[in-house]
């Protein structure tokens, strides 16, 4: 009970920003950033991620052969600095089911989550060999083997399995940081010889709880930002999941702004997966000088953010041509003037220019 108090009253002594004003930053989208080969095309593009060459890793839900539940929708490619095609790393892989994010750690190995197959993938960066698995595929030949159910409560989570995983982040001794996801609602903890060690966190809306974290990322002294989606909060913990402060985006916006898909959601919610400054992702720029970009569906922006939650600019809106996103689904700021982003709605990646 005094944890719980303490996590409340830390919530409320949180700055309240109230910014009436944000800058809106100018930039530039550069057109085709990476090039297909021929007879090859992205499907919902669920995730990007940059290395340190430069070089461009999308995650795309393009078909594969091998049943999931219908065929399989995850691919994954490689492309130069300059946007030319490498190659696909893991064709056929087992685990490829239903794409959901790909990050790149400190010694440029490729880690992949997909949602599908519970399943998170750790690969060498070099010839793109499986390194380490986690969780574990439903069997093909199990009679009760079909799309996971979302029960309410959600059943008790299981040390080392995940349902329907999301995303991935490092900390400073290679420790790796799990969100697991849409159904389990906690952040997984494990050593860098891949060793369980914790999680926290559980369904609900109190400081600590998750519903729906969509996105993770970590900072250079370890602490670690969730994409809360449907709370509508980024929180941030530090690398033994004690709970910090959390994050809440609330820029003024054009309320007759129309969203890329579907009606217009209601724009005073505060909460939703399409709650005005609900994140879907949260990426984070590499030290000295870190700032975090985050994005929402509606009215479909990406906002550039201060560690300690200070809004620095927004930019872009909902749509279809450049500069403009539909459900930015993935982030990768390499530093804080290059953004990629990845796009469900525009089977796309977008490589941004901020001035």
């Amino acid at each position: 009970m005094l944890r719980r108090f303490a996590a409340v009253a830390a919530v409320l002594a949180l700055p309240a920003w109230g910014q009436s004003s944000v800058p809106v930053i100018d930039f530039e989208s550069v057109p085709n950033p990476v090039k297909l080969p021929k007879d090859v095309y992205f499907g919902e593009v669920t995730g990007v991620a940059v290395n340190s060459k430069g070089h461009v890793f999308v995650f795309s839900r393009g078909g594969t052969s091998g049943p999931a539940y219908g065929a399989a929708a995850a691919q994954l490619f490689e492309f130069d600095a300059d946007g030319k095609f490498i190659r696909e790393i893991g064709k056929n892989l087992y685990a490829w089911s239903f794409a959901h994010a790909v990050r790149i750690d400190k010694d440029d190995n490729i880690w992949a989550a997909d949602k599908g197959s519970d399943m998170v993938i750790k690969f060498d960066g070099k010839d793109g060999r499986v390194l380490m698995v986690f969780g574990r595929k439903q069997e093909a030949s199990d009679e009760d083997t079909g799309p996971v159910k979302h029960p309410k409560p959600p059943l008790p989570a299981e040390d080392g399995r995940f349902r329907q995983v999301t995303d991935m982040a490092f900390g400073p001794a290679g420790e790796v940081f799990i969100s697991d996801g849409y159904i389990n609602s906690r952040v997984a903890k494990v050593d860098k010889n891949g060793v369980w060690l914790k999680s926290w966190g559980e369904r609900g809306d109190k400081p600590g709880e998750f519903n729906t974290p969509h996105s993770i990322a970590a900072d250079a002294e370890g602490n670690v930002y969730v994409a809360d989606r449907f709370n509508r909060r980024i929180q941030v913990f530090d690398g033994e999941g004690k709970f910090l402060r959390a994050i809440t985006i609330d820029v003024p916006f054009d309320h007759a702004a129309r969203p890329a898909i579907g009606n217009k959601p209601d724009p005073d919610a505060k909460s939703g997966t399409f709650a005005p400054g609900a994140p879907w992702t949260v990426c984070i720029t590499p030290p000295p000088n870190q700032v975090l970009f985050t994005s929402d569906a509606y009215p479909g922006r990406l906002y550039k953010v201060s560690l300690d939650g200070k809004v620095l600019g927004v930019l872009g809106e909902a749509g279809k041509q450049l500069k403009q996103f539909g459900w930015i689904h993935e982030i990768a700021c390499p530093n804080e003037h290059t953004v990629y982003v990845a796009e469900l709605l525009n089977w796309r990646v977008q490589k941004l220019l901020l001035k």
